[in-house]
C-alpha cells in the first residue's frame, strides 16, 4: 500500500466517527484540527462534548499559584474566543451538544461575556448538560480576607443577573470564595432550574447565618470549607449525593429535611478538644444512607460511638460501605464496632490507609 493510501486513512472514515475521535481529545487540540483543511475545520466545530477551561491557555510556567493579573485576562480572554470560534460557527439546530462546560476567572466583564454566548448556544442547540466553573482571582483560604468575599460576591451576582438565561441552562455550578448577601443563594437556585450538581467552596452569607437548600433537581450538593452556622436541606426529592466538609457550629451544623433518596454522604471535620462530639444517629436522621465517607483533620474523633438503638439502626440500616479517612494518631478501630453492629449488610469497611479492615462477604 502506498504511503498517501497509508497517511489518508484517518480522512477516509466518516463524519460522525471522526467528530467521535475529536470528543476524546482536549478541545484545544481537536479545534487545532481546523487548519488541516476545510473538513477538519467544519468537523472541530461539530463536537458534542465542549470543555474549556481558561486555565489550559496559561502560558508557559504560569500556574495558579503565580497567575498575575495580566495572565489572567489573557487567560480569560483566550477562552472566550475560544468558545466563541466553536460555538458561534456550529450549524444552527445541528448535532445536540451533550457537555457544555466553561470554566473562568470572575474578572471584568469576561464572565458575562462567555455567558452570552452559552446563552445564545443554548437557544440555538440541544444542549444536554451545561457547567459553569468560576474561579476566583486569589485562592487559598489563607490568602483571602473578608473584603475578598464580599467584593467577588458582587461581581458573580452582576454576572448572575446579567445571565439568566444561561443560568436558567445549567445542570452544574462550582463556586468558590464568594460572600452572598441574604437570599442570593435562594435566587441562585430557583433560576437554575435545571441544575443537577452544586458545590460551593468557601462561601457564607456574612455574620453567621443559615444556609436553607430546597431545589427539586439537584442529585448532588458538596458544601466545603463554607462559614454557615447551619445548612438545612429542606427539601431536595432527588438528591443521592452530599459532601459536608468543615462545619462551625457544633449545635445542629446539619439539618436533613426531605431527603428520600439520598445515599452517599461525605463528612469532615476538624475536632479539637473542647468541641461536641457527633451522633450520626442525628446528624443523619430520617435518611438511610448506602456509602458513608468520614474524614478527620484533627487532634481527636469527632464521631460519638453509640449503643444500639432503633434511630441507629434505621440510619445503617442500607448501609454498604464505610471509608475512614486521616485518622488521628493513636486511635484503633475498636470505636467502629458500633458501626459493624448497627449496619447488617456492611459490605466493606475502609482504613485510613485505604485497606479494607472488614468484609462483609468474608
Amino acid at each position: 500500500m502506498g504511503k498517501g493510501n497509508r497517511d489518508d486513512r484517518l480522512s477516509a472514515l466518516p463524519d460522525d466517527i471522526l467528530v467521535n475521535i475529536l470528543d476524546r481529545i482536549d478541545v484545544t487540540d481537536a479545534v487545532g484540527t481546523s487548519i488541516l483543511s476545510r473538513r477538519w475545520s467544519r468537523l472541530s466545530v461539530e463536537l458534542s462534548r465542549l470543555t474549556i477551561n481558561a486555565q489550559d491557555f496559561a502560558p508557559e510556567g504560569v500556574s495558579s499559584s503565580n497567575v498575575s493579573a495580566d495572565d489572567l485576562v489573557r487567560m480569560n480572554a483566550a477562552a472566550l474566543e475560544a468558545t466563541k470560534s466553536i460555538l458561534t460557527r456550529r450549524n444552527l439546530g445541528g448535532h445536540t451538544i451533550r457537555l457544555l462546560s466553561a470554566t473562568f476567572y470572575l474578572r471584568d466583564d469576561f464572565p458575562t461575556a462567555i455567558g452570552f454566548v452559552v446563552d445564545h448556544a443554548m437557544a440555538t442547540h440541544l444542549v444536554e448538560m451545561a457547567k459553569f466553573s468560576v474561579m476566583t482571582e486569589k485562592d487559598g483560604l489563607n490568602n483571602l480576607d473578608d473584603d475578598d468575599l464580599v467584593t467577588y460576591g458582587k461581581e458573580f451576582m452582576r454576572f448572575f443577573d446579567a445571565c439568566p438565561n444561561a443560568f436558567g441552562g445549567l445542570t452544574s455550578l462550582d463556586l468558590e470564595n464568594l460572600r452572598f448577601g441574604e437570599s442570593d443563594i435562594c435566587n441562585v437556585l430557583s433560576t437554575c432550574k435545571r441544575l443537577k450538581h452544586l458545590r460551593l467552596f468557601n462561601c457564607d452569607s456574612g455574620d453567621p447565618s443559615t444556609l436553607q437548600v430546597e431545589h427539586s433537581h439537584l442529585s448532588e450538593l458538596s458544601i466545603v470549607s463554607c462559614l454557615f452556622e447551619q445548612v438545612k436541606l429542606k427539601w431536595l426529592p432527588q438528591l443521592k449525593k452530599m459532601v459536608f466538609d468543615a462545619w462551625i457550629g457544633f449545635q445542629d451544623p446539619l439539618v436533613l429535611g426531605h431527603v428520600p433518596l439520598l445515599e452517599a454522604v461525605g463528612l469532615t471535620n476538624v475536632a479539637v478538644s473542647f468541641h461536641r462530639m457527633v451522633k450520626l444517629s442525628e446528624f443523619l436522621s430520617g435518611t438511610s444512607v448506602r456509602d458513608l465517607r468520614l474524614g478527620f483533620k484533627s487532634e481527636k474523633i469527632w464521631v460519638q460511638p453509640e449503643c444500639p438503638t432503633g434511630s441507629l439502626a434505621f440510619v445503617f440500616r442500607q448501609l454498604r460501605f464505610v471509608n475512614l479517612v486521616n485518622l488521628p494518631e493513636g486511635y484503633d478501630l475498636t470505636w467502629t464496632m458500633f458501626i459493624l453492629e448497627a449496619a447488617p449488610l456492611l459490605k466493606e469497611l475502609h482504613d485510613s490507609m485505604g485497606s479494607c479492615v472488614y468484609n462483609g462477604n468474608g
